[in-house]
């Protein structure tokens, strides 16, 4: 690989003796690996269904398992069992950070710089439901990603935004009791997995993102309730972004003890490479922020409880109806326990959507959201095999029973993928545009 000299010079002096070994793993293959998402699917049963060959199991992360050298695994963002969210395809020392957050029920965590959401959702695997999860992101369009992410895997205690971690530490300071920082970086580590990202490295763009880190981490402090833990992750080498990043803020943020320190080099382990810091706040406060309040619209939920008989097996609770950006309201919400009051314009994705109102305010449209959160004894639903959910994922109808009418789970092996609405014989595709293959 025509890899930077400069880069080069600066893990020679880094890495003294295991510098030959570290040049000898660019000749490998990249580590490849999924993480088996249990919100869903138990490791064990994922393994009887995997659409790829599996290896181990990561040494970090027990959900998560190696694709085998040489395994063909290609196409495996586009597989039925990806779009039913069983799985999330992710670099396995990218796993290394959210297990040291040591996440128990009921807690209040952020994942400060969140897209695309592959520790965010492993996040969500950790919590299994219980407490609130905030994914920031501060890019719109890579918020999108996340937020796509988050609904394909059936997260629902997460809030997503897309601020800057300035604005947040205004509203959450002393609210956190777990931070996940994986840091934008000089993205070192990506070298073998996203060529691309050789020429964007420099010198200069280390001390930028050195820069940026430690603003990013003032206000994770600020965020920080007392007995607090934050974790810092970053996917490159430099000691600049990792080690000395961390004491720099061990130096100016005195109430903290660092819990331990650990880099997982491609020479040493079986992934790409990440640095990750764990420091614990050993005093302060745990604000509290007012509960949003629920607004109800007699008019929506008229029609949400009318579309709930004919299609959920259960009634929901804890539905809401509001939304600022609608006259008289025109979506449904399951709002969790703990969502806070904040500032309307600071909510991209607020509670479980459910879904709203047409535009004729006629009928209520369930959300591709509502359908990925549902399991199939909580709905009607059309269970159908492998072609015909293809089928279905590239947008198509399919033939169902000319008694069957209304809208409709599409499920494979159990498992939702999408709505359809069955009228005379036919289930018509409501799955999202953007989400086809």
């Amino acid at each position: 690989m025509n890899l930077p000299e400069e880069f080069l010079t600066r893990m020679q002096a880094q890495l003294g003796s295991g510098f030959s070994a570290f040049l000898k793993s660019y000749e490998k293959e990249p580590e490849r690996a999924v993480r088996v998402n249990t919100l869903k699917i138990s490791v064990d049963d994922f393994k009887k269904i995997s659409p790829v060959p599996l290896g181990e199991s990561v040494p970090w992360e027990e959900r998560g398992i190696y694709i085998p050298a040489g395994a063909n695994a290609s196409g495996l963002g586009k597989t039925v069992a990806h779009a039913a969210g069983l799985y999330y395809v992710q670099e396995p020392s990218a796993m290394c950070a959210v297990p040291e957050l040591e996440i128990t029920g009921g807690e209040r965590v952020l994942d400060l710089c969140s897209a695309p959401g592959g520790k965010g959702t492993q996040i969500a695997q950790y919590m299994k439901g219980s407490g609130t999860l905030v994914l920031n992101e501060i890019d719109l369009k890579r918020s999108m990603i996340l937020k796509s992410n988050v609904e394909r895997l059936g997260v629902k205690n997460a809030v997503v935004l897309c601020k800057s971690p300035d604005e947040l530490s205004g509203i959450f300071y002393d609210y956190f009791d777990k931070i996940l920082v994986d840091a934008p970086c000089s993205g070192e580590g990506m070298f073998k997995k996203e060529p691309n990202a050789i020429p964007e490295w420099s010198l200069k763009n280390v001390e930028l993102c050195a820069a940026r880190q430690k603003n990013i981490l003032k206000n994770a402090d600020k965020m920080l309730a007392g007995g607090g833990r934050i974790v810092y992750s970053t996917c490159t080498f430099a000691p600049e972004e990792d080690e000395r990043q961390i004491e720099s803020f061990l130096k100016a943020h005195a109430g903290y003890k660092l819990v331990k320190m650990k880099k997982l080099l491609p020479h040493e382990v079986r992934g790409e490479g990440h640095f990750c810091a764990v420091l614990q706040k050993q005093a302060g406060e745990r604000r509290e922020i007012k509960k949003r309040k629920p607004v109800v619209k007699e008019k929506t939920l008229k029609l949400y409880r009318e579309w709930e008989a004919q299609t959920l097996n259960f009634k929901a609770e804890n539905i809401v109806c509001e939304d600022e950006n609608y006259i008289n309201g025109g979506n449904v919400y399951a709002f969790f326990e703990d969502l806070p009051e904040i500032p309307y314009g600071f909510y991209w994705d607020s509670g479980l959507f459910y879904g709203g109102r047409t535009p004729d305010g006629k009928r209520f449209e369930p959300s591709h959201r509502l359908a990925m959160c549902l399991k199939k004894d909580e709905v009607k639903h059309f269970e159908v095999d492998e072609a015909t959910a293809l089928k279905f994922l590239r947008g198509l109808t399919f033939d169902c029973p000319a008694t069957e009418k209304g809208w409709r789970v599409v499920t494979y092996l159990g498992y939702p993928l999408g709505w359809c609405k069955a009228v005379g014989g036919v289930a018509k595709n409501h799955l999202p545009k953007g989400l086809r293959i």
